[in-house]
């Protein structure tokens, strides 16, 4: 089911209170938020895009974080990982990223980048090396983030090889301190778990890990081998396979057209056919799209909607990801059902808890870099009181509403985070709150171009466009940052 395209979400400032609701505001003033101090000891989770960007804005409103990350280096999901260890192909196991060898960025570089940091060509060309392809490989956007890091001087904040064990309220009480146990990783003997207190919590751990699967009766019977796209590196080891591929998001595609070149028959299965569909892929002799698969039998043979079968060796699941944060202990305030954290104020705050916990980097079918850098100006700006909140109350009812208006359109609650037709509203609405310019028109009308080019190049996109002239106004744009 895909989110209709029409009756946006709205994401605007609320109007001016009158003078009886100014009264009646200040007779309430003392059930508002208190606000923190100016300057906080805040823990980072999380050391990618988002977790870098939420740290230099907190520093830059004067705030003292410290970044917790697994692995070794910076990037979260744009560290490639090339031999993801697990014993379970369908899970997560011990790799965070979910990225294959020949991945290539799906939006151009000028889009992608943070507002005030360029990803620009001319710094891979300068920096020797790189990787000057307007859409380029995600070496390149590790590359860029590590850069970022350098830049604003972010690597003395983090804490490389620490997992995030356990966090909770310290003490109780409606938000406040939190106490954060962490433990180091990849040590040959076990470090005790240690645990620290900080005046506040800010999540950026993705959500690109934990799998989502998909439901198919009788496939504990069938004898082939299923997997999950987070653990899909090369076409090599599919070579002369009959894979089905279900979904048909960007991972699907691109793996599809990687398998094409070695496997022996690629079906793509996708529930958003109509049930009938059964049809070879144009400029494939190999390939084929089907609705989705009706079930799974003993035989090997894998049955779709449309009452056609084949005998397949592998199922791969491009079937999304799960929001998943094993580290927050009940007291949260936050429940994950059917993929809808909830619930958020504006995706970020949790009411009860806020402005204490927070989330950057929830909404899905956005530009996410310049949505984190947006949401952590908010972030930051909140929790120094520079900026403010709603009440409590007013937050939860925000919540009802957007919730109510979900419903009104049908829209089922793993739709809540996705932000395909609001997102630039959503980031000039918090650039709003930040007392920071809105979105570049060239970025959106870039984004849109994007959208359309793909559509009608599938196949060739990253390396065809016709936008030349907004490149030209992104590089003037850029000018001043360069």
């Amino acid at each position: 089911m895909k989110p209709p395209q029409n009756d946006k979400l709205q994401y605007h400032t609320p109007p001016l209170p009158s003078k009886s609701q100014q009264k009646s505001e200040a007779k309430s003033r003392t059930h508002r938020l208190a606000m923190p101090s100016p300057s906080l000891r805040l823990a980072v989770v999380g050391a990618g895009a988002a977790g870098l960007v939420a740290a230099r804005e907190l520093r830059r409103e004067g705030h003292s974080p410290v970044v917790f990350e697994r692995a070794a280096s910076v990037g979260g999901t744009w560290l490639y990982d090339a031999a993801p260890a697990t014993s379970d192909p369908l899970a997560a196991g011990a790799a965070h990223s979910s990225l294959y060898a020949s991945l290539r960025t799906n939006l151009p570089r000028e889009v992608m980048g943070f507002l005030d940091f360029p990803f620009a060509s001319s710094a891979a060309e300068a920096g020797g090396g790189g990787d000057t392809r307007r859409f380029p490989g995600h070496d390149e956007v590790l590359r860029y983030l590590e850069e970022f890091a350098r830049r604003f001087d972010l690597y003395g904040l983090v804490r490389f090889g620490t997992e995030v064990v356990r966090v909770r309220r310290d003490g109780g009480g409606g938000g406040g301190r939190w106490a954060v146990t962490s433990r180091k990783i990849g040590e040959k003997g076990r470090r005790e778990e240690e645990e620290e207190v900080y005046d506040a919590i800010v999540v950026c751990n993705g959500h690109y890990t934990e799998p989502r699967v998909a439901h198919i009766p009788g496939v504990e019977a069938w004898p082939g081998k299923q997997m999950h796209s987070h653990n899909y590196r090369v076409p090599e080891p599919f070579h002369d396979q009959v894979v089905i591929i279900i979904g048909a998001s960007a991972s699907a595609v691109d793996i599809s057209r990687d398998l094409a070149g070695v496997a022996k028959e690629v079906h793509i299965a996708d529930r958003s056919a109509p049930a009938c569909t059964c049809k070879r892929q144009p400029g494939y002799d190999n390939m084929w799209l089907h609705s989705m698969i009706d079930h799974a039998q003993e035989d090997g043979c894998v049955v779709f909607q449309d009452g056609s079968s084949i005998k397949a060796d592998v199922i791969m699941h491009c079937t999304g990801y799960l929001y998943d944060f094993p580290f927050l202990e009940d007291d949260s305030a936050i429940t994950v059902d059917d993929n809808c954290v909830d619930p958020l104020y504006k995706h970020v705050f949790p009411p009860e808890v806020a402005p204490h916990l927070s989330f950057i980097g929830l909404p899905w079918k956005v530009i996410p870099f310049p949505l984190f850098e947006l949401q952590s100006k908010w972030v930051a700006g909140v929790l120094s009181g520079r900026v403010k909140l709603p009440s409590r109350e007013e937050m939860m009812e925000d919540v009802k509403a957007f919730h109510s208006k979900m419903e009104a359109r049908g829209w089922p609650k793993r739709y809540a985070h996705n932000f395909s037709d609001c997102q630039f509203e959503y980031d000039d609405w918090l650039a709003e709150q930040c007392g920071h310019p809105p979105i570049e028109q060239w970025r959106k009308l870039m984004y849109a171009a994007n959208s359309e080019n793909k559509a009608a190049r599938p196949e060739s996109y990253r390396d065809e466009w016709d936008d030349d002239h907004l490149v030209a106004e992104a590089a003037e744009d850029f000018k001043k940052y360069l």
